[in-house]
């Protein structure tokens, strides 16, 4: 009984660090990407981050935040600078002590619309790595 107890008390426990700060960090993070703020973005990495874009013409591994915003600039500019509409699907959540890892679908439209699976990790509540998975057939919330 004492050992299904301290189980339980974990479980909540690790249920907690994957909290609604990580959440909210995540959500900021995506509507910076639809409104085409790259102080915002890049606000939340840590130096040492990487970034995974996966398919389409930005495809490849950028590490360190200079290479991460040199990609972002280029995503921006494929949109003349401006925002662009958004549908995000659902955050899902999952955490433990040492970090969290967030993941949602989502669809940004302007000239060149694109849909992406996300996942963010967050460590220390700093993004630590990111992976935009250019995903044609996702259905947002589908």
């Amino acid at each position: 009984m004492k050992f299904i107890l301290t189980m339980l008390l974990c479980m909540v426990s690790i249920a907690v660090l994957a909290g609604p700060l990580d959440q909210k960090k995540a959500e900021s993070h995506l509507k910076a990407v639809a409104a085409s703020d790259i102080e915002a973005l890049m606000a939340d990495y840590a130096d040492d981050a990487y970034m995974e874009w996966v398919g389409g013409p930005l495809d490849g591994r950028y590490t360190g935040k200079t290479a991460i915003r040199e990609v972002w600039t280029k995503f921006i500019a494929a949109n003349d600078k401006q925002p662009r509409p958004a549908n995000v699907g659902k955050l899902v959540t999952y955490g433990n002590p040492k970090g969290v890892s967030l993941h949602a679908e989502a669809e940004y439209g302007g000239k060149t619309p694109v849909k992406v699976w996300h996942v963010l990790v967050y460590r220390d509540g700093v993004l630590t790595s990111e992976t935009w998975q250019i995903a044609p057939a996702i259905k947002v919330g589908g």
